[in-house]
């Protein structure tokens, strides 16, 4: 039951954030269906082949589908005026999103009895994969693969959910609100993973901040 409202939650919310960035784009009406689609759809595909459900269970979501179709027509059809605010609640979106279906994917793990390593790849795969796809179809260089932190806080909630740390409803809801603060923080203070740059015949470290 809860990995299912979570699976609510993250799906409105990316396919919100895949419509938005499409918009920045300047898709027309198709491509912003295909691009929320994506981004809401994307990381549990991705999920599913890792963790041995099959592809079909996909087409099984025909709410979940409608739910994000009408969230994408109401983004899409709002006036002019008011969709020029939409980019500054793309943060937002894209972090309820992440950490809605990071634990939901954790969570379907776990109810599958796998290792606490597939659980945080699970975690990992549905939290950051539907926007990684998102950004690729937008031609944007992927948020998972870059040194922002995105990836690590929807690993940590899979870390946490595999080391059965959280049991209760509420506890669930705290961990999700605590991923949507690290990462709307990692944003606004810049935090950095260390990564290295070999640019100009010179390597270069950055450490996080």
């Amino acid at each position: 039951m809860m990995w299912e409202i979570f699976n609510i939650i993250g799906t409105i919310a990316f396919a919100i954030s895949g419509t938005i960035v499409a918009m920045e784009e300047e898709y027309d009406i198709l491509g912003v269906y295909i691009l929320g689609l994506a981004t809401a759809f994307g990381g549990g595909a991705i999920r599913n082949l890792l963790i041995g459900v099959p592809i079909s269970a996909l087409w099984e979501q025909g709410l979940l589908f409608l739910m994000a179709i009408i969230a994408m027509t109401i983004v899409f059809i709002f006036p002019k005026r008011t969709l020029k605010e939409w980019r500054k609640w793309e943060l937002y979106t894209d972090a309820v999103g992440l950490a809605a279906f990071a634990i939901q994917g954790a969570l379907y793990a776990t109810e599958m009895n796998h290792p606490i390593i597939a659980v945080i790849v699970a975690a990992l795969l549905t939290g950051g994969g539907g926007g990684m796809v998102r950004d690729l179809l937008a031609g944007r260089k992927p948020l998972l693969l870059q040194a922002d932190i995105y990836g690590v806080w929807a690993m940590l909630g899979g870390l946490v959910i595999g080391m059965g740390l959280v049991t209760h409803p509420w506890q669930l809801y705290l961990l999700f609100s605590i991923i949507v603060v690290l990462r709307i923080l990692t944003v606004f203070y810049n935090w950095k993973l260390p990564y290295r740059s070999v640019k100009d015949n010179q390597v270069s470290y950055k450490q996080m901040i």
